[in-house]
């Protein structure tokens, strides 16, 4: 039997980000999204997931559900089977970085939630694609249920999230590393830097993708990762 399908969404993201990938992939085997919201450290969070998930479980994780992976993986390595790493990285924050967030910190506390979410989508990056107005006012959709508390804690998690490398370099699951060639966010040079940690790693680049490419190119995203699940496990 398949091992069940865990998706950890990135930033201010819901379930409805992995939503082709769910229409996809849970006729064929158990499918579960779990929340990365509920506390402000990659840690806690990453604990949160593992209490809920599966004894055995493939995980997909976008941006900072990527970065909750990898604590996954470090925490509990013998528990995930395979991984997929999207639109994420494996660099802790730069102190100039983590200052950068005090502003949208501030203004979403403000009530500027939306605008502050507008700037932050157009940074990350969304790639031409006919339905670009669409990906964008979803991702406005799911911040906005999200709201300005999880935006506050997930910037704090990632303000602070660990550094994973060392975790990675030992890992021996098979992993998928999948990037748009738009995203901005974290560009195609850091997933080459990723896959370059992980002993068994495939790199992705999806074509007219950005940042939110599983909703921007979902027929390549789920043609890549139909792949790497029926891919044979090898022993190590």
């Amino acid at each position: 039997m398949a091992d069940p399908l865990v998706f950890l969404p990135g930033f201010m993201c819901d379930a409805r980000v992995f939503w082709p990938q769910i229409m996809s992939f849970s006729p064929k085997r158990a499918v579960q999204v779990a929340a990365v919201s509920q506390a402000d450290s990659i840690g806690a969070l990453a604990q949160r997931v593992l209490d809920g998930a599966p004894r055995r479980f493939a995980l997909y994780g976008q941006y900072l559900g990527g970065m909750v992976a990898m604590e996954i993986l470090n925490r509990a390595p013998d528990r995930v089977s395979r991984m997929v790493l999207q639109g994420t990285t494996a660099i802790v924050e730069p102190p100039a970085a983590a200052a950068e967030r005090e502003p949208g910190i501030i203004g979403v506390r403000n009530g500027r939630l939306i605008e502050v979410m507008r700037e932050t989508i157009s940074a990350a990056g969304v790639g031409d694609v006919g339905h670009r107005d669409q990906v964008v006012e979803l991702a406005l959709d799911m911040a906005e249920a999200m709201g300005p508390d999880t935006f506050v804690r997930q910037s704090r998690a990632l303000q602070r999230r660990p550094d994973p490398q060392r975790t990675l370099r030992k890992a021996k699951q098979p992993a998928l590393i999948l990037c748009g060639e738009y995203d901005q966010l974290c560009g195609v040079k850091r997933h080459e830097f990723l896959a370059d940690l992980l002993p068994n790693a495939e790199l992705k680049v999806i074509s007219g993708a950005g940042h939110y490419l599983t909703l921007e190119q979902p027929s390549a995203v789920n043609h890549a990762l139909n792949d790497f699940l029926d891919a044979p496990l090898l022993l190590t």
